[in-house]
């Protein structure tokens, strides 16, 4: 079994492969932060909970876009499951070529995303992350990553507006019966989700027309990618598990090195 890490900006996300099947899933916020021992108490009472033996976990395997957790994070894996982690970053062995300007500034996340998406479905294909950012990278049909658009993700725009207007409330995230609102909470419901879907067709749209990929593949992960996903047929596929995908491919070249 291995165990892959995916340290987002708002979650912590675990898993747990045995082969190629997920056995399990859990999460930590991010931004609560821990001690190594808090880190690692915490993670040996999910493995338990899940009825995972942590002696049986042969490999760690971590993306992390939160450098301030990784010291106390990396010390709670190696103290409590007994395994140095692998760290996606430089040196790593992925599969995809990186032909941006600068491609160590390409996260960690998105390499992993742009893995999955090229391993499991093939190229071109465009994948979205609906995270804390919105992310929308082309990968084309010979591998190589180049190219990536960055918009706020529906949480940060939805954020904004509650917390930069002195009379909007806080809502919950989610497609109104109708985009003709007659009251706040849904008004601001149907900015937040036809305006995503809106954004997410146009992107894609101009990535088609402007790079000449008529049969570009389109995958879309993250929290809140099936609300749009389910909205429209820009999207193809909806993959919840993706950027663990990712991780367990990556590993699993790594570990043949």
């Amino acid at each position: 079994m291995i165990l892959v890490v995916d340290v987002g900006n708002t979650n912590i996300t675990f898993g747990v492969y045995e082969d190629k099947n997920l056995l399990t899933t859990f999460r930590m916020m991010t931004k609560q932060l821990r001690t190594s021992d808090e880190y690692g108490i915490s993670l040996r009472e999910l493995l338990r909970m899940n009825q995972i033996e942590r002696e049986k976990i042969e490999g760690i395997i971590i993306a992390s876009v939160v450098p301030n957790v990784m010291h106390a994070l990396e010390g709670a894996l190696v103290r409590y499951i007994g395994k140095k982690p692998l760290i996606v970053g430089p040196g790593v062995k992925t599969g995809i070529k990186i032909t941006s300007d600068n491609p160590r500034e390409i996260g960690p996340d998105r390499i992993v995303d742009a893995v999955a998406g090229y391993e499991l479905y093939g190229g071109p294909i465009l994948v979205l992350d609906f995270g804390t950012a919105t992310t929308y990278d082309l990968i084309t049909e010979d591998g190589c990553f180049g190219v990536g658009i960055t918009a706020p993700g529906i949480r940060i725009s939805a954020k904004a507006l509650w917390e930069d207007t002195a009379k909007l409330p806080e809502i919950e995230i989610k497609k109104p019966r109708s985009i003709l609102a007659k009251e706040t909470i849904s008004s601001m419901q149907a900015g937040l989700v036809y305006g995503q879907i809106g954004q997410t067709e146009y992107i894609i749209n101009q990535v088609k027309k402007e790079s000449g990929y008529d049969n570009l593949k389109v995958v879309a992960t993250g929290g809140l990618g099936r609300i749009i996903a389910d909205e429209t047929d820009a999207i193809q596929i909806y993959n919840r598990d993706l950027t663990l995908e990712g991780l367990r491919i990556i590993y699993e070249k790594n570990a043949k090195r």
